[in-house]
């Protein structure tokens, strides 16, 4: 069958109903002046929006060949902890050792990207027909950094992203919904009845659709985070409602409160070591040039507003939502550590153990799966940022890279997304393009 469009065409297709005009682009440009917004890490210069044009650049996923892997900084080791999955976005450690790992994916809901997905014209492999839609248990029992056991251990769901073990219950984030099952430590699978403890805002932009679940120290609440269901409120603010979120909820489902708000799309939460603060990686906004807007990490602070829509990285308003909510731009907080833009940042882990060097003990790791919205790569790379006291202490470095395959042809071997931290000190690094869970470990042991 001869293919009628292009994946291309689509995207050029969609973007011509929503982006601003010439005209609008060039009045934005007039009326924001440069500026430049401090972190707690670095100083970084905003360009004005439209600085540049919105441009496309979609991977081209080819998959890693035999015996190559990423590449992480001397004194390092990265393997293959587990292959052949099915789109591994999120893994989990559960209390006994366990690996969980949550298979899913977009999957497209408007006809134009369901024509993209079944003629598998996306070559990034962010659009499938289908996703996996399950949850695998990997076991290590003789501790040599491969998995022995491999188990399905959920199935049936839909869009599962973040886990999460508490008391005697597993707890699953579907894109629709918070489920919870009867659980105990050591098992393989689950066998008993799931129940549904809270419905979530469900359908959106790109990759909006995962929800990520964090708990609290004591274990008397819990987190989920909740992305916009569009690029900029273009769909109206009445159809984000609970969205661009962080939540608050008891365990059982009940006390529902927003933690922070104005938070495009924050996947990865964490608690800084020795602090009681939430951190999160959100994933800014697009279609205002090559170098707009940064996502970022951040503390989150309880009841705080961070912009989106109408504002970035601090009180930068959005050309797109100008005049609308002059309050909120003031009060808009700004970001602690910029991560670059269009990166994707997503994964966020905590380095809380003590086998990797001095350095980057109680620092935080990114994974960067990497965005279409700037004329070169971003992201595509795990990267690290170091901490002192619970606060960035220096700039971001690079950790885990060779993604990239050849920028000119638009190839990449994979795309990294989740990280966690296992309890004997090594990293793992879920990449979902490349049907790959990898495992980073130091060659010595850091004190």
């Amino acid at each position: 069958m001869k293919n009628l469009f292009s994946y291309a065409s689509l995207v050029a297709l969609l973007a011509a109903c929503s982006g601003p005009s010439q005209q609008e682009k060039a009045q934005a440009a007039a009326d924001t002046p440069a500026d430049t917004v401090p972190t707690a890490a670095t100083a970084v210069e905003l360009p004005v929006p439209y600085a540049t044009e919105s441009a496309t650049k979609r991977s081209k996923v080819i998959g890693w060949p035999a015996g190559r892997t990423p590449v992480v900084p001397a004194g390092f080791t990265i393997t293959e902890f587990a292959g052949d999955f099915n789109s591994p976005r999120w893994t989990y450690v559960t209390p006994n050792g366990d690996v969980l790992v949550a298979e899913s994916n977009t999957v497209p809901t408007d006809t134009k990207k369901r024509i993209a997905a079944a003629l598998k014209l996306d070559t990034s492999k962010s659009l499938k027909s289908t996703s996996a839609n399950r949850i695998t248990l990997l076991r290590d029992t003789n501790k040599d950094g491969k998995p022995d056991v491999r188990e399905t251990f959920l199935a049936d769901l839909n869009q599962p992203l973040g886990m999460l073990v508490l008391g005697n219950y597993f707890y699953v984030a579907n894109t629709d919904a918070l489920l919870r099952y009867a659980y105990q430590p050591g098992q393989t699978k689950i066998t008993g009845p799931g129940q549904k403890i809270l419905a979530l805002p469900a359908g959106g932009y790109n990759n909006h659709w995962t929800r990520n679940l964090l708990a609290s120290a004591d274990g008397s609440k819990i987190y989920i985070s909740v992305g916009s269901g569009s690029n900029v409120g273009e769909n109206g603010m009445d159809k984000e409602v609970r969205r661009a979120n962080i939540l608050e909820i008891n365990p059982d489902g009940s006390g529902e409160r927003v933690y922070a708000a104005g938070l495009r799309n924050p996947v990865g939460m964490d608690w800084a070591p020795g602090t009681t603060t939430l951190w999160t990686a959100v994933n800014e906004r697009d279609e205002l040039g090559d170098e707009l807007v940064p996502d970022y990490l951040t503390s989150v602070q309880q009841g705080a507003f961070y912009g989106w829509p109408y504002a970035y990285f601090g009180a930068h308003e959005d050309p797109r939502r100008k005049g609308e909510q002059p309050a909120l731009v003031k009060k808009s907080v700004v970001p602690d550590v910029a991560l670059g833009p269009h990166t994707a940042s997503l994964g966020l882990a905590f380095y809380d153990q003590k086998t990797f060097p001095a350095k980057y003990q109680n620092g935080a790791f990114i994974g960067q799966h990497g965005s279409w919205n700037r004329s070169s790569f971003s992201g595509y790379k795990v990267v690290f940022v170091p901490f002192s006291n619970g606060r960035p202490a220096g700039k971001t470095e690079d950790f885990v890279t060779g993604f990239i395959a050849n920028e000119d042809s638009k190839e990449v071997y994979g795309r990294p997304v989740g990280v966690t931290v296992l309890p004997d000190g090594a990293m793992l690094v879920a990449d979902d393009a490349g049907n790959k869970v990898w495992r980073v470990s130091a060659a010595v042991a850091g004190g």
